[in-house]
């Protein structure tokens, strides 16, 4: 498989705003940061990265070998109302594979994303990821003879289903021209608990069903099929998703989506590009920074975070400090060296709120060319040689 280089990826944190309008979910329509520069370019901070790579790879799609797996951390911009797990400038780790039709491609971004909730410390039973198929969603609709006209609209009211209640789904459905009866029928599909129950409406022979089926069989394969779950309602809201989605959240229910992605075999060919099969997902770095507060409460006392603090009472003793401090970072030692004289109980003070062992060089010290170091929390000293 390609890998793209880091210097391939796009350095500026700006995007067009009509493609960024068109292709994202009305939701995030809204939360774009946009202004106009000095050329008269109407412009975007960009609230993810997704369309950007289907640009910069429909541009580049004759010389590159697929299936290729693509991946950066980018920054992203929302104007949205700022909550525990929700700012509005965020950093977002980003992986993509494109140029795979099969399922193949979401296991591998899965299995990429729950091993790195592992590396981080997350236990396995601390979240679980939901995952959908849109094209079930239609599938569902179509054998409920919902007019696929209607289905656009009924995918972005559904997406809202956490947020609101059924009375505002069915108040929002009407507004959009759907009919009160037909509106009744898209929402009791999301009464459907398992995948078993859907396949028994969509029928044995549905695509949709069977890719799903085959996504949960590769994961226990994997090992991850314990942190999988089916969950009708998980739609994701940008309208360029077009077959598996899956948002992953804590199991407590404390917070927004940890990390959520899906399928978009569109997008490239709507940017100018060939049609081209993709699955990406996107892994924010707020919401987990909460969890793992949650799960592992930061110390009332933590550890320092410097090996040993240097400082020197006259300028005298300057370059003593300066080849000490010197020595000891060479030795892979964390130092803290100070940049002006200091009096002793100045120094100590300071040293015993960052610093696990602490020198102060005086002219005794440099006269027989030894200094003691003191561990900050047994106080014992032991003498070392000044280089």
């Amino acid at each position: 498989m390609q890998f793209f280089r880091r210097d391939a990826v796009p350095r500026s944190a700006f995007a067009e705003t009509e493609i960024l309008q068109r292709k994202a979910g009305e939701e995030v329509s809204e939360q774009i940061y946009t202004f106009q520069d000095k050329s008269g370019r109407n412009l975007a901070l960009r609230p993810e990265m997704t369309p950007t790579l289907a640009r910069m790879v429909a541009a580049r799609q004759g010389s590159l070998q697929f299936p290729l797996k693509w991946t950066t951390i980018a920054q992203c911009f929302r104007y949205e109302r700022m909550t525990r797990g929700r700012k509005r400038e965020h950093f977002q780790w980003n992986l993509d594979i494109i140029g795979e039709p099969s399922v193949s491609a979401e296991v591998e971004i899965l299995s990429a994303a729950t091993t790195a909730m592992r590396g981080l410390g997350v236990p396995d039973d601390a979240y679980v990821v939901r995952v959908n198929n849109r094209l079930l969603l239609s599938e569902l609709l179509d054998t409920l003879h919902i007019p696929v006209e209607n289905h656009p609209a009924i995918f972005l009211v559904l997406d809202k289903k956490e947020k609101i209640s059924r009375d505002e789904i069915l108040a929002l459905l009407d507004k959009e021209g759907v009919a009160a009866e037909t509106a009744q029928k898209a929402l009791a599909l999301l009464d459907i608990q398992t995948l078993d129950n859907a396949a028994e409406i969509a029928g044995k022979d549905s695509p949709a069903i069977a890719a799903l089926r085959e996504l949960f069989d590769a994961a226990r394969v994997c090992g991850f099929d314990d942190r999988l779950r089916f969950d009708l309602s998980i739609i994701r809201g940008l309208s360029y998703y077009t077959g598996i989605v899956f948002e992953a959240f804590d199991t407590a229910g404390k917070f927004r989506a940890i990390f959520g992605g899906g399928r978009y075999d569109s997008l490239l060919s709507h940017l100018g590009g060939e049609r081209t099969p993709a699955v990406g997902l996107g892994f924010g770095d707020v919401v987990v920074q909460e969890l793992l507060n949650d799960l592992f409460p930061p110390s009332q006392n933590p550890e320092p975070y410097v090996h040993t603090a240097v400082s020197y009472m006259t300028p005298e003793q300057r370059e003593a400090a300066l080849r000490l401090a010197a020595k000891l970072r060479g030795q892979g030692r964390t130092v803290d060296l100070a940049l002006a004289p200091q009096k002793p109980k100045q120094f100590f003070s300071r040293a015993a709120a960052v610093a696990q062992h602490a020198v102060f060089i005086g002219p005794d010290d440099l006269a027989k060319g030894a200094v003691k170091s003191k561990n900050l929390a047994t106080r014992e000293e032991v003498e070392i040689p000044l280089p």
